[in-house]
């Protein structure tokens, strides 16, 4: 079985109120999910079948919300992106999150 993998640069990291990073990174690889600043320190990472993600109602174009270790954090990807389609990093996460036995909000 071929492992799953998803990888976003320019990501802003939120845990709701403060922002954690402007220019993060998430990384789904080996069964993991990382978040990293632009630097490549880690801010949170958990194993891919104890995270939930989804995109509730309030959340713009290319965000979603995650919940890793109990800690709920809003990342928006895409928001380089200039073309008209800015969902497309957050819909792949949400993608690799199911396929690869995470749960979906």
């Amino acid at each position: 079985m071929q492992e799953t993998e998803f990888s976003a640069t320019g990501v802003r990291i939120e845990r709701w109120a403060r922002s954690l990073t402007r220019a993060g990174q998430v990384v789904v690889k080996d069964g993991r999910v990382a978040l990293l600043t632009s630097y490549g320190r880690e801010i949170d990472s958990a194993p891919v079948r104890t995270v939930s993600a989804g995109r509730p109602w309030f959340a713009g174009a290319g965000a979603t919300v995650a919940r890793l270790n109990g800690t709920r954090y809003r990342l928006t990807m895409g928001q380089r992106g200039q073309g008209p389609d800015r969902t497309g990093p957050a819909r792949r996460f949400l993608e690799t999150l199911r396929s690869a036995g995470g749960r979906t909000i």
